[in-house]
């Protein structure tokens, strides 16, 4: 396998590189990565970067030049995400609308939908959320039970949503409701374009393990939305929200750069921490601990690259993001695991208290979601198993 880049490709690097020094916020590579608490100021600061993004022709790199993106190829999008792994850039806010609304109504959206929403989404003036999940149809997501119903010119929608991202920061929401019950759990679904800010949509914050309130609740009581609202055909949402999340194809991506950083930093805080005047690296079973890591992790990196190939082949991503993404979640959840472990006693310490850095114990805590957002790993490991490797599928009693 070649390993190497292009020159125009470590040009495209090195152009990312200087745009970050010269970009990031005050003090970012330097370590203050702070985010600010409130709603309104966190609103601020995440529209402000991804306007810095978007002015710096760096938000929705792989969008059609015409659309406002680079028109950036796979290789550069892996270069681009690896680069914002490298320096743990601020999260993209609007990444649901630029790595996944956008792209979808760039395929099938109206021209009216692609003049109205594209631009705002790629500039970050409108944030988006998705609403899929509900509390009883997580990872059968086709049993949803919000409804649409058509009176006059309008749809009115009812229902709840459940672990909606940044539905607190968001002005729009891709909505799936059924439309029409046909007794098969994945017909007379449809996708809708809803205002946030309507008087028919009412959040609850949901306030999670690591103190932080990241997702929410959302009550759909008489929400609105129009024809021109539609995404797609009407009843046709379930191809539509395959359509979508086929674009989620980096945030993996990320996810497994960012833990390659993670466990040179966790190898770094066993060299740096001591017990009883020892430096912990120097404790053999820690030392084994660490070469298994390296080597699931760079296991994990080498399988990424060969995927990455395929679809380079093949022209579109295929089911073996699945093994990514399964791979990814609970090769985090072990790292984060063992780099807490380190800590001895002083891993009960939580924010200011911490004995190296509050950020180990926040992101041990969120890594519990990892194997559940996105998929649970039961889910992946009946995708691997079904349309990897070709097994037959579960009997249905």
């Amino acid at each position: 396998m070649d390993f190497s880049f292009t020159e125009k490709e470590e040009s495209f690097r090195d152009e990312l590189r200087q745009w970050l020094e010269a970009n990031l916020p005050e003090g970012w590579l330097e370590g203050k990565r702070e985010i600010p608490e409130g709603i309104e100021e966190q609103r601020k600061f995440f529209k402000g970067w991804q306007k810095k993004l978007f002015e710096g022709n760096w938000s929705g790199i792989s969008w059609p030049r015409e659309y406002g993106g680079r028109g950036a190829s796979l290789i550069e999008e892996v270069i681009y995400e690896q680069e914002m792994a490298r320096v743990k850039a601020p999260p993209q806010i609007n990444a649901i609308g630029v790595a996944m609304v956008g792209p979808t109504l760039l395929q099938i959206g109206t021209k009216e939908q692609k003049e109205r929403y594209v631009h705002k989404i790629l500039n970050g003036e409108e944030i988006w959320c998705q609403g899929y999940s509900e509390p009883n149809s997580g990872s059968d997501l086709a049993s949803l039970q919000t409804t649409a119903v058509k009176k006059g010119d309008k749809w009115v929608i009812n229902g709840q949503k459940i672990w909606t991202s940044v539905a607190h920061l968001a002005d729009r929401c891709f909505v799936l409701a059924r439309t029409k019950n046909t007794g098969k759990k994945h017909e007379g679904i449809t996708a809708f374009l809803i205002d946030m800010e309507q008087e028919g949509v009412e959040l609850k914050g949901i306030r999670s393990i690591d103190d932080r309130k990241d997702f929410n609740e959302v009550f759909l009581n008489d929400a609105i939305a129009y024809e021109a609202d539609v995404v797609g055909e009407v009843n046709d949402g379930w191809r539509v929200s395959l359509i979508l999340l086929s674009h989620e194809r980096t945030g993996v991506a990320r996810q497994i750069f960012q833990l390659q950083k993670t466990f040179d930093e966790v190898v770094e805080l066993a060299n740096t921490m001591e017990r009883g005047g020892v430096r912990l690296i120097e404790n053999p079973i820690i030392r084994q601990k660490i070469a298994k890591l390296k080597a699931k992790s760079r296991g994990l990196l080498l399988n990424y690259y060969r995927n990455l190939t395929n679809t380079i082949k093949r022209g579109y991503p295929g089911p073996e993001g699945s093994m990514e993404k399964l791979g990814a979640s609970e090769l985090g959840q072990e790292i984060y695991d063992f780099a807490l472990s380190l800590h001895g006693s002083a891993s009960t310490l939580w924010k200011n208290d911490a004995l190296v850095s509050g950020e180990w114990q926040r992101h041990y805590l969120r890594s519990r979601a990892y194997t559940i957002e996105g998929g649970t790993s039961d889910i992946q490991r009946n995708i691997v198993a079904e349309r990897v490797l070709g097994l037959p599928k579960d009997i249905k009693y």
